[in-house]
């Protein structure tokens, strides 16, 4: 999975191999179905509209023509020739429209990934800096008592008076005894110095380190709202990618079938083209319902672990290949990772099905940069959860749906940097990542 480079305090975590990127994927935006919705919705379906709702291409408002208005404008020069330049047009429009949306997607998509691993490493950092901060101040709070003990000892051993009017009395014992009484503390007063030094380089630090807390606290704030931000531009501009792309699938072969017939001069009637491309049509549905039978077959096996009493499943049944923290570079597929890793690999084998962790709303479905295929959802109070890699066509949930925990969300893959097949696991508490081990783990789950 992705990671970045982040400033490491404390020892770093015991780590497994993790996952680094691929050469470029494909990146084809679609979806499939939940699992409440497999036996209704097909992967072609056009997504809901988010906020704001994605810009439609102007060819989505065009009037396409008929197999009837085809078959009038071959039998008429004039007529014939316009309708072959309408359908060029309409062609070239709703490929040009699939090319530009899909790079301003991949675009808004990268810009997301970047800005969510910039807040990321923020918030590791700010979170480091406060724990140096927090350990600093008690250790000037040591400083500071040790400091009052040791001049409470110089108060008690220097201030007896006795003691001076014995050393007046011309006693030589007595005199020896308050000597020494002196010399104790002459060394008190240095250990007193020592101490005092020490007690105000530790307060020193522990200020320094608490206002280096509240700067990156601010960057880490600053950085959030930035990610949000790019994350909902980004989702619109899937959304786009993706009607684009549903429209293009609806007309485009249909097009290329009435055009081909216009411009063919042999005996292969229109009745010819049309039959082609119903036959087209009646595979595609024969595929898409092969799609939803292994949609409903990994919706049976179950959300990866089962969903226990806590409300929480296992994402997958995989086992787990890498874990949460710093940990070495590794290298492979033509990458080499970076030194944080935000979330845990769970590995459960190429298209291997990919579950709800909770109950919550997709607020994230589409192309993420290193993270390839990713979904978020939002569980509500501050949590949530991200799922990356996903496989090209493996999304089983759009974008503003309601899922149950358990419910097949998608499907394993190689997208992004990854290392081979893999789900990358993370959990969010106020999108902060945090160990998914320890998150679940609280929430009665083993991965």
């Amino acid at each position: 999975m992705a990671e970045s480079n982040v400033p490491v305090v404390g020892e770093p975590l015991a780590e497994e191999r993790g996952c680094a990127p691929t050469p470029a994927e494909s990146r084809t935006f679609g979806y499939g179905v939940s699992r409440r919705t497999l036996l209704t919705a097909g992967t072609t379906s056009l997504v809901a509209v988010v906020v704001g709702g994605p810009m439609l291409p102007a060819a989505f408002a065009a009037t396409y023509p008929s197999w009837e208005d085809v078959q009038a404008a071959k039998a008429n020069q004039a007529t014939k020739a316009a309708e072959v330049q309408r359908i060029q047009g309409l062609i070239q429009s709703l490929t040009g429209q699939v090319a530009s949306t899909r790079a301003a997607a991949e675009q808004a998509a990268d810009a997301f990934y970047t800005a969510q691993q910039e807040y990321f490493d923020a918030s590791i950092r700010a979170d480091a800096l406060q724990a140096q901060a927090d350990e600093q101040a008690a250790n000037a709070t040591d400083a500071a008592n040790e400091a009052g003990r040791v001049a409470a000892q110089l108060y008690r051993d220097g201030g007896d008076k006795t003691t001076l009017e014995l050393f007046f009395a011309g006693s030589a014992d007595t005199a020896d005894d308050l000597l020494s009484r002196l010399g104790v503390m002459d060394k008190l007063l240095e250990r007193n110095q020592v101490v005092y030094a020490a007690a105000l380089t530790a307060r020193d630090a522990a200020q320094s380190l608490t206002d280096q807390a509240v700067v990156a606290r601010e960057e880490r704030d600053r950085l959030k709202q930035t990610a949000e931000q790019k994350m909902i531009e980004s989702q619109r501009a899937a959304e786009a990618a993706q009607a684009a792309l549903d429209a293009q699938t609806l007309h485009l072969d249909e097009l290329r079938a009435q055009l081909a017939a216009l411009e063919d001069t042999t005996a292969k009637t229109i009745a010819d083209y049309q039959a082609g491309v119903e036959a087209a049509r009646i595979a595609e549905e024969r595929r898409r319902a092969a799609q939803r039978a292994e949609a409903e077959r990994l919706a049976a096996s179950g959300g990866g672990g089962g969903v226990v009493a806590s409300g929480w499943a296992r994402p997958t049944s995989g086992r787990r290949t890498s874990g949460f923290g710093p940990r070495s570079s590794q290298c492979g597929n033509g990458y080499c990772s970076t030194s944080y890793h935000y979330g845990v690999d769970l590995s459960g084998g190429c298209n291997s099905g990919i579950y709800a962790a909770a109950a919550g709303t997709v607020v994230y479905a589409g192309y993420n940069g290193g993270y390839g295929n990713y979904i978020k959802i939002d569980h509500g109070g501050g949590i949530g959860t991200g799922y990356a890699h996903i496989r090209n066509g493996g999304f089983h949930v759009r974008y503003g749906q309601r899922v149950n925990a358990g419910d097949l969300i998608g499907s394993e893959g190689n997208t992004g940097n990854a290392f081979g097949c893999n789900l990358h696991f993370e959990a969010y508490v106020n999108n902060a990542p945090v160990n998914p081990v320890h998150f679940l783990a609280a929430r009665g789950v083993s991965i």
